[in-house]
């Protein structure tokens, strides 16, 4: 979601300060503060690494999930529990009457007289016990090791989506901040052609005074005076919502952040081979993909180690008392407290072997996470293949994006000497209102299109070191 919210923010604040059909002043933030924050790149990177609140989130999920990690591991720790019953009923058979409780192991001990004629056998008789039990796994022919594996594995895919949420955000300030520049560019450049539209309105508002130009020169700069004015509102705006992007994508409580102008990164993308092989080791997607890749391949061993038997080690002290008759003494003396009062003890230490020898239940189960392991194997292919392309596409536009600029700006000099030339002729009565006209318009424009190239250059290679899951910007910007 922030992913989307950043570009959406880039996209709109760019677009505006190329002036694409954007009305004047629209994007005006009332009550926004006089001064502005402003920062470098790497500053807005700290921050959105900070604040981001989707940055936050996914590494509280992360968190999350290396707490449940540690849940596997405590099954080797000892298991510590104690009952205190009472209870009052016929005592056929028994002793001491008891409920076992999963937190000790209460063993059987003893036996009582059975009464099965006449009414004795529906006598009551009270029977009580107290106990503390220790119960320690001994070995679990790698259930355990196998869950351990489940839960680090999905502990893994949390911390690759975590790193991948931070791979956006920082190409979205990224985006954000070089969107910032080139709308100052584009303003400069307005500016600039503003300032010489007013020079040339003057000369012609002279000129048709004096009576060596046709109105028609004065009324073609005042248009083009208006024009440059009505741009430059509208380049305005586009730096405001610029900033506005920029401070959403940081996740700042301000509305605007301003960013310091730093010097174009032209240094020449990496390898194309060693693109794709970074892509392909570091990709949080495909780390994130192999990591669930994993865990689907513990849950089988998991689920499999459930079929094998289990050795744990049980000891317990425990006091126990019966009313009923004990065995073999038909008429025995009276039990102290007549069986309300634990006062017999016993202790037992043990070896328990459990074997769960058959249970269609986790047969059925085991099937079900193989046929998930088939299905994380088939998105980690999936996953590659995008990074491939991606990595290719970015790099592609990057390579497109350095081989422009420098055409671009050779057309900016050109289209000032053009200029330049233009002007002259204007001033010395040569040439035409017109022909001035057409090459400012050539300069604005070609300036404007270095302003886009630059940013593209930028937003280009953010693009190719978010898929890389590298920096690619100079010393210069980082």
């Amino acid at each position: 979601m922030c992913q989307a919210l950043t570009r959406a923010h880039v996209g709109r604040a760019f677009a505006i300060a190329v002036i694409v059909a954007v009305s004047p002043g629209v994007l005006a933030l009332e009550g926004a503060p006089a001064a502005i924050p402003t920062m470098t790149l790497p500053q807005a990177l700290a921050y959105a690494r900070e604040r981001q609140p989707s940055i936050k989130s996914a590494l509280a999920e992360y968190e999350a999930r290396r707490a449940e990690a540690r849940v596997p591991r405590a099954q080797w720790l000892p298991q510590i529990g104690s009952t205190v019953q009472y209870y009052v009923g016929t005592a056929n058979n028994t002793t001491a009457s008891y409920v076992n409780v999963p937190e000790m192991d209460i063993p059987r001990i003893g036996g009582s007289p059975s009464r099965t004629t006449g009414t004795a056998g529906w006598s009551p008789s009270a029977s009580s016990i107290a106990g503390i039990g220790v119960g320690q796994e001994v070995y679990d022919f790698g259930r355990i090791s196998a869950q351990i594996s489940v839960a680090d594995a999905f502990a893994a895919m949390a911390k690759a989506n975590a790193d991948a949420v931070a791979l956006d955000v920082a190409l979205g300030v990224e985006e954000s901040f070089h969107s910032v520049l080139a709308a100052k560019a584009i303003i400069d450049a307005t500016e600039d052609a503003l300032k010489r539209a007013r020079t040339h309105r003057d000369y012609a508002q002279a000129g048709v005074k004096s009576g060596l130009r046709p109105p028609i020169f004065l009324t073609r700069a005042q248009a083009d005076v208006s024009a440059l004015q009505v741009r430059l509102i509208q380049a305005q705006s586009g730096l405001e919502a610029a900033r506005a992007g920029l401070a959403a994508s940081m996740g700042s409580d301000q509305l605007q952040v301003d960013a310091v102008s730093t010097a174009a990164d032209l240094s020449a993308a990496p390898a194309f081979a060693e693109a794709l092989q970074t892509a392909a080791r570091r990709n949080p997607e495909i780390v994130a993909a192999m990591a669930k890749l994993d865990a689907q391949h513990a849950a089988v061993r998991a689920v499999t180690r459930e079929l094998l038997p289990n050795l744990v080690a049980s000891a317990s002290l425990t006091g126990r008392a019966g009313g009923a008759d004990a065995s073999g003494n038909p008429t025995p003396p009276s039990p102290f407290g007549d069986g309300w009062l634990p006062d017999v003890q016993n202790w037992d230490v043990g070896l328990i072997l459990q074997w769960n020898l058959f249970d269609a239940t986790v047969l059925a189960r085991r099937s079900a996470a193989k046929a998930r392991e088939e299905a994380a194997r088939a998105n980690l292919d999936l996953a590659k293949v995008n990074v491939s392309l991606a990595t290719e596409r970015a790099y592609i536009d990057l390579d497109a994006a350095l081989k422009a600029l420098p055409g671009l700006q050779t057309a900016v000099d050109a289209a000032k000497a053009n200029q330049a030339q233009a002007d002259a002729r204007f001033k010395a009565g040569l040439g035409t209102i017109i022909e001035l006209a057409d090459a400012e318009a050539l300069l604005t424009n070609t300036e404007l299109e270095l302003a886009v190239g630059q940013f593209t250059v930028a937003r280009t290679r953010a693009v190719l070191g978010r898929v890389m899951s590298a920096s690619l910007g100079g010393a210069k910007n980082r």
